[in-house]
């Protein structure tokens, strides 16, 4: 664990940088190294990320920067022992940080107080104000160059842009070429040459524009976080002596007992142990429709029960609840960098000093090669300067990105970063599971064949190995034994092993029993002729086959039945539609996995597959194909998932195996929900496209006119920070794909 001290010196280098630090947490996942986190509430713009990383990066024991620019984070890895180095180079500079714990749940980030806002806007409006009376005097009269106007103007200048000029003093101390630093060479240039009302009118502008721009940008930040405030701060909870009490929620502990009643929202995970209900489970799972509840089932934090009270028993505290891990999944998402993003991340770097040098250039060389005014190519590499800065490009991605991922999570489908989001669009093959992925997961036994001994023994021996595993042909077995009138209490198991691709073995009494498919049998060496029979007619039903035998000799054949989702056939329309080959990757039986794959129009289908075998098939469809998906339950077909280049869990709300897991997570059982995330992707990718071209036109157009002699500081300041709010706007339509069906 950091120490205080540790933490107050790593604010330090922040602060430093005129970067408001929080610490949010830390901890030590290395021996030897520090971690802590910052939220930093006025990084503004992507581009202030070298700024830091400059600073920091060369201190002596800083191992690591991690910055999350959507979310204003930044994580420092540091050694302990070189706090004291980091503190000393930041009094240098003569810098100061107010390090804090904060005690930051799910969604949770810095932002400034509505009083710190109000205050800006305040300060905004008295600037705007003696900007425009600068502007009124000068047109009246004539003349720019009054006291009256030049005491407007430095007003104009100080009230609205004392946080510019700090920000970009430091930058340019720090050799950073940000919006901030090139703003104040602009403005305190404007005011050389003698431009006093257009060097007000431009500092109120951007600050305009910043603000403007923080805003929409806090819009995409924090649109998942919305979500929180759907969890009641209070809870109904069961106490001792029978009685009930609201309590805060966020104190309530696992296995407590609470009740919902009709209309009322779900505080906390839980299981729901008395009555039953319809749930509206929108918010984790995008499902339109409610979804019924009885003793036994999942409920989940911010969903709302709609019809009966019922009792519930709490299964994770309120941090570590569905909702909780979805928004922490997606906000670390959001700092992975899309491929788009690090390209245009590439791109600036260069762009930037680029333009300062030829700015520079602008300022000297016509003036001294050839004798031009200078005054008049000084305010024309002014206007260069303006929109040097590449915010509106660097802004294009992350917005974007940001924008799609929340439009995702609120629709059920949580995407694990925006390298997913990008490559979703590049599908050429999708590969799907079919228990509980095409079909419902839910399989009857519909068929008893006996082979030898007799029927009923027989079943009760399969029902007592079924009881160990939860197989959905397990539970099948399971269900049909128990509604058996005569249904007895099972034996005991022992030595019970699962024998992967096959199925299971244990020991009854003192005799090994086997209960497994075709493949299973073929092993043992015991197939016989009746058995081939029995399993041939069940398999060309399109049924699943399951063999109990003893060590020597099959005893039933059991035949049971899985029906395909209502939604399985129209996904795969729609994957058509979008030109995506599917395969189906199954451990059943050969005819049975064709018999579906026809029913529900699949392209291809394997039968007996074992883990290792979807692994090469996925392997191969990746060298014939490209991009393959993988649909699967985050478990099983774990090899496979992680092959493909996009791994997709179905059904994985409330399991955290799949969150974790999964490149793509389907809240849900809805296979349509895949068609939805490439649409997603396919609209994402055409935004980023829009946003690139947009931001680099308005640049180039403007680099033209200034040059020409076409541009005024005005203009520039419009074009810049216009182009930023343009692509930060487009950028946050995809969060409109929620909301539509």
């Amino acid at each position: 664990m950091s120490t205080p001290h540790e933490h107050s010196c790593c604010g330090h280098a922040v602060a430093a940088l005129d970067r408001q630090a929080v610490v949010e947490n830390a901890a030590a996942p290395l021996s030897g190294v520090t971690q802590a986190t910052f939220i930093i509430d006025n990084m503004d713009c992507p581009t202030e990320e070298a700024l830091i990383r400059n600073k920091l990066s060369p201190m002596d024991g800083v191992s690591h920067l991690d910055f999350n620019l959507m979310q204003r984070k930044l994580t420092v890895t540091h050694a302990p022992d070189q706090a004291d180095a980091i503190q000393k180079t930041l009094v240098a500079i003569g810098m100061h940080a107010i390090p804090a714990v904060a005690a930051a749940g799910p969604g949770q980030a810095a932002h400034a107080s509505p009083q710190n806002l109000r205050k800006k806007w305040w300060l905004l409006g008295l600037g705007a104000s003696a900007a425009a009376l600068a502007e009124i005097i000068t047109w009246t009269t004539g003349s720019d160059k009054s006291w009256a106007v030049i005491a407007l103007a430095l007003f104009a200048i100080a009230i609205s842009g004392t946080s510019t000029y700090r920000k970009g003093w430091i930058a340019l101390k720090n050799f950073n070429l940000n919006i901030n630093a090139l703003m104040t060479i602009a403005v305190t240039g404007a005011v050389l040459i003698g431009q006093w009302p257009e060097a007000a009118m431009v500092m109120v502008l951007f600050t305009l524009a910043e603000m403007i721009e923080a805003l929409s940008l806090d819009r995409a930040h924090h649109a998942i976080r919305g979500l929180m405030a759907l969890t009641p701060d209070k809870a109904n909870v069961l106490q001792s002596d029978g009685s009930w009490e609201q309590i805060d929620a966020a104190t309530t502990q696992i296995g407590m007992t609470l009740r919902v009643a009709p209309g009322e929202r779900i505080p906390l995970d839980g299981e729901l142990t008395k009555g039953q209900s319809a749930v509206n489970q929108a918010p984790i799972t995008g499902e339109s429709m409610p979804v019924s509840k009885s003793i036994g089932d999942k409920l989940f934090a911010g969903t709302i029960n709609e019809t009966g009270s019922f009792e519930y028993r709490v299964t994770a505290a309120q941090t570590d609840s569905t909702l909780s891990r979805i928004i922490r999944a997606v906000e670390d998402a959001q700092g992975s960098r899309a491929p788009t993003q690090r390209f245009v991340d590439s791109f600036a770097k260069i762009y930037t000093p680029i333009v300062f040098l030829l700015a520079l250039g602008v300022a000297i060389v016509p003036p001294l090669a050839f004798g031009l005014p200078w005054m008049l190519w000084i305010y024309k590499a002014l206007v260069l300067l303006v929109i040097a800065c590449p915010c509106a490009l660097v802004l294009s991605t992350p917005v974007t990105v940001v924008s799609g991922l929340a439009a995702a999570a609120k629709a059920g489908i949580l995407i694990k970063g925006g390298l997913y989001l990008e490559e979703g669009r590049k599908l050429k093959s999708l590969a799907l599971d079919k228990t509980g992925t095409i079909t419902q997961g839910k399989p009857v036994l519909t068929n008893l064949v006996a082979i030898y001994g007799e029927l009923a023994v027989g079943l009760k021996l399969a029902a007592t190995l079924a009881s160990r595993s939860d197989h959905p042909v397990s539970r099948a077995i399971n269900r049909r034994w128990k509604s058996q009138p005569e249904a007895e209490t099972l034996g005991e198991v022992t030595d019970f092993t699962a024998i992967i691709g096959c199925g299971v073995k244990g020991r009854i009494g003192n005799q090994w029993y086997y209960l497994g498919n075709h493949r299973l049998i073929e092993e043992l060496g015991i197939c016989n002729a009746d058995t081939e029979a029995a399993l041939n007619k069940l398999e060309a039903e399109g049924k699943t086959a399951v063999i109990l035998s003893s060590a020597t000799a099959p005893l039933i054949v059991i035949g049971v039945a899985d029906t395909v989702r209502e939604t399985s056939r129209q996904a795969i329309i729609e994957l058509h539609e979008l030109g995506i080959r599917t395969i189906m990757l199954t451990g059943d039986n050969e005819l049975t996995a064709q018999a579906i794959a026809k029913g529900v129009g699949i392209d291809d289908a394997r039968g007996n597959l074992l883990p290792e075998d979807k692994l090469a098939v996925i392997t191969d469809e990746l060298s014939k194909y490209g991009k393959v998906g993988m649909v699967g339950d985050g478990i099983n077909d774990a090899p496979a998932l992680a092959k493909s280049s996009i791994g997709f869990a179905m059904g994985a709300a409330g399991t955290d195996t799949a969150l974790e897991t999964a490149d793509v997570a389907l809240m849900d059982d809805d296979l349509r929900k895949i068609t939805q995330f490439i649409r997603l992707s396919i609209k994402a990718g055409a935004v980023l496209k829009q946003n690139i071209v947009i931001a680099l036109s308005i640049k180039a157009v403007f680099l033209v006119l200034a040059l020409m002699g076409g541009a005024t500081l005005w203009m520039a300041v419009f074009a810049d920070m216009g182009a930023s709010l343009i692509v930060v706007f487009n950028g946050l339509r995809l969060l409109q794909a929620s909301r539509k069906k």
